[in-house]
């Protein structure tokens, strides 16, 4: 093993960058070329059928089954002739990861012979297995029949020889069993919601639509050292490894100069990315050594969440292509920043931005306010829930650390509207709502035009900040489905919003004027949420004490969070926006549990095997070479100076048999624990005894081996270490 490792360490310090060509195009003549966009919509479609796919996508129409023959054979046309072979319906089973079956364009005909064809039927819908994919229950192994439903609103597009089109994915009984069908309704949801307050202010506004931009954070990883580290393989983290005596604190890496390797991976990856119509915009090292990011312009929710999915996996299958593994594993490395993925959401009308201010008028001024305030409403009610919907085994590694957002749901509005909503409170002045735009400030360097600074600052410690025109939800994992925390987040603000009209009508109802009922329920509204308003040092201890005073969720314990998603008040607004029932919320907490149990039972069993076939059998074989070495040193010096030559060397022998003795003893409490848990029935309950017996004889072992790593002989130890496999030459 001592031989794989060194090749693998000098394997990969002799990689040479793929030199990647770029299209002699602009960027603006390839992007969305593998896309069924609207232009090749109009070019292949019959006017009519275009003109109702148009309806079905802009205005939210019924999709009209009978033209589903015309579209696909227009879909077909388009992909053949782009060498495409096969057809596949894309979707994102509760698995985290995406989910397609390809079929070829290929059927019989009378004659015996074999046609290329392409039904609207196989467009519309498919029956994929509903009984392998997880179901938390609602399908059986002798329950199998599921089925995937085409989304007209995200675009089909292609991959190599195949067409991708999106799918949602229900069981037989009408349950959803993805992501994309529960967020749908709540996009529903919270644009119905938010279109009924603007027209509060603005009664032409005909449309709102939530919007995401996200920022994904990964790593990089030579490809040999990767193989040479079994729990990277298994896993997606690294179980032990000491920390380099260089890692981040020099904070150089940060926005630093991109490796040469690293610049044609990005390069190629972006390429890919606006060819499939993903629109990347910005790359750049983040903090800890070998991680990255690629983040895009804002999209449309639902198809910025299918571009997240199939960035993801087209990061990884490009990584390999020059020599790398790209990790979305939220903490890879112990003692480095995990990786997340903000997510920035606003809301949008046909008309702007409702996030935006200042508006040109108090009146602009005042419909941000409520949407702002509302919002905040939504977080506050279900600050536990939004924590729940990012919580998973990965993920629970970075929440907390000085790295990333507490495990604590928090906003920071900073000061302006700080000052707006506290003047709000106390005020009925319409003057309130005059807020001051961005400030022009003139540095004393002639040559250095004026700075026009933001009204708000930043605060990376909150898991939910104002940032100007948008809240930015940092808490998200970097491996996760967008689309988790993007229903409970659109979700609970449909209900405040929703709550919110109901009361503005009641009052005006009862004779109030528009305004002063809008202020009023406001006023109440901004009391209401003052518990979630927070604008200071998140990672610091006695915001977690103030916080339980506020009565904020403070609970840590990943499968103990899950239970928000069956608090009385979740369920209630779940069944209540239409978005998910009762029983879909039981199976995929189910799902969560089990998910969580099976990540921690495989990372335990990987470090049990690593403790025993090559930790152990390495330390004693360096603590073997120790003794050979003092037994012959006696055999040299007299013995009192060889008492005092080998002292140093006894001790470390020492020290390798009490650290082995732990080790063992961890092991075997770690099978032990892990039995007692696999006895449990109840899915929560086995997750629970993972999380409180298992995981922290993890951290044990680990902390022993680390240990280890410092004595053993560099020479002799089978791992790649952190110094080794952070450091992209």
């Amino acid at each position: 093993m001592a031989n794989l490792r060194f090749h693998a360490v000098t394997t990969a310090s002799k990689k040479k960058p793929i030199m990647v060509e770029e299209p002699k195009e602009r960027p603006s003549d390839y992007f969305g070329k593998y896309v069924f966009t609207r232009a090749k919509m109009y070019r292949y479609l019959p006017n009519k059928v275009y003109e109702q796919m148009l309806d079905v996508m802009d205005n939210g129409a019924p999709f009209d089954r009978s033209i589903a023959d015309a579209v696909a054979r227009g879909m077909r046309q388009w992909a053949v002739e782009n060498g495409v072979t096969h057809y596949t319906h894309w979707f994102q089973p509760l698995t985290e990861g995406t989910a397609e079956k390809h079929d070829s364009f290929v059927e019989l005909d009378s004659n015996g012979g074999m046609i290329e064809e392409f039904e609207g039927k196989l467009l519309v819908q498919q029956e994929p297995d509903a009984s392998s994919f997880p179901s938390g229950g609602i399908r059986a192994t002798f329950e199998a029949r599921g089925y995937s439903a085409w989304d007209p609103t995200s675009p089909v597009f292609i991959m190599d020889d195949t067409l991708c089109i999106p799918t949602i994915f229900i069981s037989y009984t009408g349950e959803a069993l993805d992501y994309k069908a529960p967020l749908l309704r709540a996009l529903a949801a919270v644009g119905k919601s938010a279109t009924e307050v603007c027209k509060i202010f603005y009664p032409d506004v005909k449309k709102v639509s939530a919007n995401l931009g996200w920022e994904q954070e990964y790593f990089l990883v030579d490809e040999d050292l990767y193989a040479a580290r079994p729990d990277l393989v298994m896993t997606g983290r690294t179980l032990m490894g000491h920390d380099s005596a260089k890692n981040q604190q020099m904070d150089d890496h940060y926005f630093g100069t991109i490796p040469e390797r690293v610049a044609q991976f990005m390069k190629e990856l972006q390429i890919k990315a606006l060819e499939l119509g993903i629109p990347c915009k910005t790359r750049h090292n983040e903090v800890a050594p070998n991680q990255f990011e690629i983040a895009p312009i804002f999209e449309e929710m639902n198809l910025a969440i299918d571009h997240n999915m199939l960035l993801m996996s087209i990061m990884k299958r490009i990584a390999r292509k020059h020599g790398f593994r790209c990790l979305l594993h939220e903490k890879p490395f112990a003692g480095i920043n995990g990786s997340g993925k903000h997510n920035n959401w606003s809301l949008t009308t046909d008309t702007g931005i409702l996030l935006h201010a200042p508006g040109k008028t108090p009146m602009d001024n005042l419909r941000f306010t409520v949407f702002i305030v509302e919002t905040l409403m939504g977080v506050y009610k279900h600050n536990g829930l939004l924590k729940a919907s990012i919580m998973s085994a990965s993920n629970s590694h970075r929440l907390g650390a000085n790295e990333a957002p507490p495990a604590i749901v928090s906003s920071f509005l900073g000061r302006q509207l700080s000052e707006l909503l506290g003047a709000l409170e106390k005020s009925d002045s319409k003057d309130v709502f005059n807020l001051a735009g961005k400030k022009a400030v003139k540095l004393d360097i002639p040559v250095i035009p004026e700075l026009l600074m933001d009204n708000t600052d930043r605060n990376r410690t909150s898991p939910f900040a104002f940032t100007g025109n948008r809240f930015e939800f940092r808490a998200v994992g970097s491996e996760a489905n967008c689309a988790s925390s993007m229903i409970v987040l659109n979700t609970a603000v449909a209900e405040a919003l929703t709550d919110f009209r109901r009361r503005v009508d009641a009052l005006v109802e009862a004779g109030e004027e528009k305004y002063e009922a809008v202020v009023k329920v406001l006023r109440e509204d901004i009391v209401a949420c003052k518990p979630i308003h927070f604008d200071g040092n998140g990672y610091s201890e006695e915001w977690r004490q103030e916080a339980e005073r506020r009565g904020l969720d403070t609970e840590n314990s990943c499968p103990v969070v899950f239970d928000r998603y069956l608090d009385d008040d979740s369920v209630r607004m779940f069944e209540s926006m239409n978005v998910m029932r009762r029983c879909e919320l039981e199976a995929r907490n189910e799902v969560k549990w089990e998910t969580y149990t099976k990540k921690i039972q495989i990372e335990a069993r990987v470090l049990g095997d690593l403790s025993l076939n090559h930790i152990i059998p390495t330390a004693t074989k360096y603590q073997s070479e120790l003794v050979e070495l003092v037994e012959n040193m006696y055999k040299i010096f007299e013995a009192d100076e060889c008492k005092k030559l080998t002292h140093r060397n006894k001790e470390i022998i020492r020290e390798i048999a009490e650290r082995i003795e732990r080790i063992e003893a961890g092991v075997t409490t770690l099978v032990d624990n892990r039995k007692v848990a696999n006895r449990l029935s109840s899915a929560r309950e086995k997750a629970v005894a993972y999380h409180d017996t298992v995981v922290p004889i993890m951290e044990e072992i680990r902390t022993e081996i680390d240990s280890l790593e410092l004595l053993i002989s560099d020479e002799l130890w089978t791992l790649p270490k952190y110094r080794e496999m952070l450091f992209i030459k």
